[in-house]
């Protein structure tokens, strides 16, 4: 059985906009959090809480190196992600053909 619980932590950590653009920034490679925080008019603390979520969330790693804490994306989390919206984009379009009774969108 698939984790549907878990899938939907991950979408719902991308469904706030200043964690969606962390996510973003992290595609292009690692960062410190202090580049982070210098792209975002947020505090330290406002910064770890969205970092939590993102981690606890499985998107992203961390690891620290002396006084702060780099991100990296994780790959395999996204692509799971993309293979799940892309499966609903083919169901939709199945039922978009209409079902196998024969009847069609009304």
């Amino acid at each position: 059985m698939k984790d549907y619980h878990k899938q939907a932590r991950r979408f719902k950590a991308l469904s706030d906009a200043t964690r969606l653009q962390i996510v973003e920034m992290l595609t292009e490679g690692g960062l410190c959090a202090c580049k982070i925080l210098a792209h975002f008019n947020i505090t330290q603390p406002t910064l770890s809480y969205h970092m939590k979520i993102l981690c606890g969330s499985g998107m992203v790693h961390c690891r620290r190196e002396g006084a702060w804490m780099w991100y990296f994306i994780n790959p395999e989390v996204l692509a799971e992600m993309g293979f799940l919206l892309k499966k609903l984009q083919k169901t939709n379009a199945k039922n978009e053909e209409g079902c196998a009774c024969g009847e069609g969108l009304r």
